[in-house]
């Protein structure tokens, strides 16, 4: 059985995007695999949140994850802040990242330019955190995006050279995992890019029916199709992307006929998907609300998930400590 890692950064709701592809998947995986969920608040300091809303975020999150299917008894669902090793870790890491890849990583110098005025070293020792995150459980698989893939290839090297240093075989080198199949890509409403909680173009499992078909009916369409056959633009499309996941079959080859003979009508098919997507989110949606009014429930969830992560983290540490030579006198 291998050992699989996600994290999420605590900053707002899960999003149809992060249900359809990912935490469906993680659901289905946790039964087979030994799975770790962790709520990443640490790595959001980098951008000094507010401390009000930062424990909000990391709540709803919580919650969420929960209320699709996430199951505590089965797997280690907990929040990053609650596992101290982990901190040791990162700092033994980073006895042995180097300045220099540090800098030369995209995300970094991408945030550096963007946000001169706070370029701090979590930032810079972002990637040494993230695979401190993946090596305190000896991961083997890390389901990632392609825009952390950079950092998941530095997470293999700061293992291969923890490894060298030490002449050992210890840690392993993890691997990025799509579920052993395609990646669904949820795209926004905006017409462009995928589905995101910074660019405003979501619908969040938190979401009441109202707010989806407000949502959907705004989605960015055209002037529809003036010839038969005719190339779709990429906002249809999108729309159609989105249809064809939350859709019967036969819906969406109704729609796409309509739009090959030009007789489309886009206040119909939004109805239709803001329907569609109603159901898929509804028995999410009252689960939330559920364990949302549950707060020993959710204590019970984040201190059991706490002590699973430290049997874990612990066991990792006392090794490293021990590869490095660090003992005690007492």
């Amino acid at each position: 059985m291998d050992t699989v890692l996600s994290g999420i950064r605590p900053t707002g709701n899960l999003h149809l995007g992060n249900y359809l592809g990912a935490v469906q998947n993680f659901v289905t995986m946790q039964y087979n695999e030994k799975c770790f969920f962790f709520i990443a608040d640490y790595h959001s300091l980098t951008t000094h949140p507010n401390p009000k809303d930062l424990h909000k975020n990391v709540r709803q999150v919580l919650v969420e994850y929960l209320a699709a299917g996430l199951d505590p008894e089965v797997s280690t669902i907990y929040i990053q802040s609650d596992l101290p090793e982990l901190c040791e870790l990162y700092l033994l890491l980073n006895m042995s990242a180097y300045l220099g890849e540090l800098e030369r990583t995209s995300s970094f110098k991408e945030k550096a330019r963007k946000h001169s005025e706070n370029i701090n070293a979590g930032l810079l020792t972002y990637p040494v955190l993230m695979a401190a995150d993946i090596l305190i459980h000896n991961a083997d698989k890390v389901p990632v995006g392609k825009d952390q893939e950079q950092h998941l290839e530095m997470t293999r090297k700061f293992a291969r050279r923890f490894n060298n240093i030490y002449g050992v075989e210890y840690f392993k080198e993890p691997v990025a995992y799509n579920f052993g199949k395609e990646l669904i890509k949820i795209p926004g409403l905006d017409g462009s890019g995928k589905m995101g909680k910074s660019e405003g173009n979501g619908i969040f499992l938190i979401d009441d029916e109202a707010t989806i078909r407000k949502k959907v009916m705004k989605a960015v369409t055209d002037s529809g199709p003036t010839e038969p056959d005719s190339e779709m633009p990429e906002s249809i499309k999108n729309l159609f992307t989105i249809m064809e996941i939350v859709s019967s079959p036969d819906t969406v080859t109704y729609f796409k006929e309509k739009y090959t003979t030009c007789e489309i009508r886009y206040g119909d098919l939004k109805k239709q998907l803001a329907e569609d997507i109603i159901k898929v989110i509804k028995p999410v949606h009252e689960r939330i609300k559920e364990i949302d009014s549950d707060d020993d429930y959710l204590k019970r969830v984040a201190s059991q998930g706490a002590e699973k992560a430290h049997e874990s983290g612990i066991k990792t540490i006392n090794n490293v400590r021990e590869i490095i030579g660090i003992k005690k006198f007492y």
